[in-house]
């Protein structure tokens, strides 16, 4: 493998980390599906595709290869994919069609497809903690235009322990940093010890956690989110990713 391509792939690390842990539901199996899929890459190289996107072409040919496909889901793993790449990754859709070997009008579609049922299926109660006024205001908006509920929004980690503790919500969007409030983090795994539910985190710098070399999050979005990379993740979230042995 060419040192140019080698470095690309190391760059692309992170971020097929974060799509393989979303399209999985989980950081152990995600991380394995990069893991295999590097090796799969170097004994088969994906022509003039560049790395990055080559990368992504195996893990989603290797996930399709090892789905259950007899498991009812109201988005086909095609539809997850094209989403994941195109809000998650934010690739446009015609990198995600040559990555998933599509032409444009499929994927294209497919995309409409997906947009025009994922809102209608995720539908939860979302405890946002945020330690930015603005922001946390900025986000409940975009849950409530997702057609969530905002179970309510915590600035501090006792807060957020308080809050869950009270609404029992049905997902957390969680910062990772609330400056003086604590850790976002920790809050969460302080949440986790009374109750059981899907949780988002949201950064400005997503590769300081899909490093691969500790216990990470599953599922990571990077500030600023538009709607549909919420609505995707939350329902990758929801659902618990593709369901793969």
């Amino acid at each position: 493998m060419p040192d140019s391509q080698r470095s690309e792939l190391i760059r692309a690390l992170p971020y097929a980390r974060r799509y393989a842990r979303a399209l999985t539901g989980s950081q152990p199996r995600g991380d394995l599906l990069v893991a295999e899929s590097l090796r799969d890459l170097a004994a088969r190289p994906t022509g003039t595709l560049p790395a990055r996107l080559g990368l992504y072409r195996v893990i989603s040919q290797k996930a399709a290869s090892l789905t259950d496909t007899d498991q009812p889901h109201a988005l086909s793993l095609l539809q997850r994919e094209l989403l994941l790449l195109t809000t998650l990754e934010g690739l446009t859709a015609a990198q995600a069609a040559r990555i998933l070997e599509l032409n444009s009008d499929d994927a294209d579609t497919e995309i409409a497809l997906a947009h025009e049922t994922i809102r209608s299926v995720s539908q939860t109660s979302i405890l946002i903690i945020e330690d930015e006024p603005i922001i946390a205001m900025d986000i409940e908006d975009l849950v409530l235009r997702c057609g969530h509920t905002v179970a309510g929004v915590a600035h501090t980690q006792a807060e957020a322990v308080d809050l869950a503790k009270k609404t029992h919500p049905g997902l957390i969007l969680a910062d990772i940093n609330l400056g003086d409030g604590g850790n976002g983090m920790d809050a969460v795994a302080e949440i986790m010890q009374s109750m059981t539910v899907p949780v988002i985190f949201v950064t400005a710098y997503p590769e300081c956690l899909l490093t691969g070399n500790t216990v990470e999050p599953s599922f990571v979005i990077t500030k600023p989110f538009e709607p549909m990379t919420l609505a995707t993740a939350t329902y990758q979230a929801i659902t618990g990713g593709v369901p793969l042995p």
